[in-house]
């Protein structure tokens, strides 16, 4: 069998076996272990000439410890894309997933499905917030004090952002109705950055008092729009340290939680992810990301209103139930999809 020929029945069924019995015991597969499995009538003898024929083309190695045979990333890429069976959640755990994911804002949502990821796979959880649109619908200002003012801006999803603000001078209600009319008027839909730079020509026409308490609102308005910027939401990273596949190795464990830390890699990845369709897998060292060599990835998008918004995921070991965990992102997705849709 050479190393680009596609794989015949006989050795698709023993890597299936293979791998099927390595996800559940987590122990190197000999061949004398294989030729009892049911299914397969072949002799011991003839199960260690596929095997042999399968190392060589690099679907599964042999750990230096044991005379059994473990599947690599490629074994299991071609596990998945080939031989797996997916098992459809049935409808009472989809009731019982629905039931979780009804709290009263955007970001309690994003964190109850974190959560609901890593309590059903026992791996870490991840969703990348939704992206929200820059700019307000509205804005309000409220005097609070005599030199201290609520700002209020509504986004254009209807979210409430609420910033204290210092003024120099002390401003009336009238004042403050005069500003918030203004902005509202002719602002309402632009970022703070757009207009900002429209603010430099067209506030001449504002008394300079006025032009300064403008000026401290934007900033207030451009650190929220700052602060709105795209989040990854992780739980239940801590459950790796109980995954031997991964616990053994305390140097690459470490480097899979600073990952988890700095959040860049890890949000470049989830957001290639939410560009595809569907369904995504990143097995081993797909992800590009070294700290995930021997972690697979599996990701799906989120929408709001139709558009995607978002990516949810589930960062595990390599040796995962992909026939579940697979079933499980997607449910969630559509879930948290029909959640915000909602909201």
């Amino acid at each position: 069998m050479s190393l680009t020929a596609p794989l015949n029945d006989r050795a698709q069924l023993l890597l299936k076996t293979l791998v099927e019995r390595y996800i559940s015991d987590g122990q190197p597969v000999g061949s004398r272990a294989l030729s009892k499995i049911a299914g397969l009538d072949l002799s011991p003898a003839s199960i260690r000439n596929v095997m042999a024929d399968l190392e060589e083309m690099g679907f599964i190695a042999s750990p230096h410890t044991s005379a059994g045979r473990v599947p690599t990333a490629r074994g299991y890429r071609f596990f998945v894309d080939t031989l797996l069976t997916i098992k459809p959640l049935d409808r009472v755990e989809i009731n019982q997933l629905e039931g979780q994911l009804h709290p009263d804002n955007t970001q309690k949502l994003v964190s109850s499905a974190s959560q609901m990821l890593s309590e059903l796979t026992r791996f870490a959880g991840v969703v990348v917030t939704p992206r929200r649109s820059a700019g307000f619908r509205h804005i309000e200002f409220l005097r609070l004090s005599e030199k201290r003012i609520l700002l209020i801006i509504v986004t254009p999803e209807g979210d409430v952002q609420n910033r204290i603000i210092l003024t120099d001078k002390a401003y009336t209600p009238a004042e403050l109705v005069e500003a918030a009319n203004f902005l509202n008027q002719h602002y309402a839909g632009l970022t703070f950055a757009e207009i900002r730079v429209r603010v430099q020509q067209e506030l001449r026409q504002l008394r300079e008092d006025m032009t300064r308490l403008m000026a401290v609102a934007l900033e207030a308005g451009s650190q929220v729009e700052t602060e709105a910027e795209t989040e990854v939401v992780i739980s239940g990273e801590n459950k790796l340290l109980s995954v031997d596949d991964l616990a053994s190795n305390m140097a690459r464990l470490r480097n899979l939680f600073e990952l988890f830390e700095r959040k860049t890699g890890l949000l470049q990845l989830l957001d290639i992810s939410s560009r595809a369709q569907g369904v995504q897998l990143f097995i081993g060292g797909e992800a590009g990301l070294s700290p995930l060599d021997e972690c697979s990835v599996v990701t799906a998008p989120y929408e709001v209103d139709g558009k995607i918004v978002g990516t949810v995921g589930v960062i595990g070991p390599t040796r995962m139930a992909y026939e579940r965990v697979i079933p499980i992102v997607d449910i969630t997705a559509k879930l948290l999809s029909s959640a915000l849709s909602q909201h």
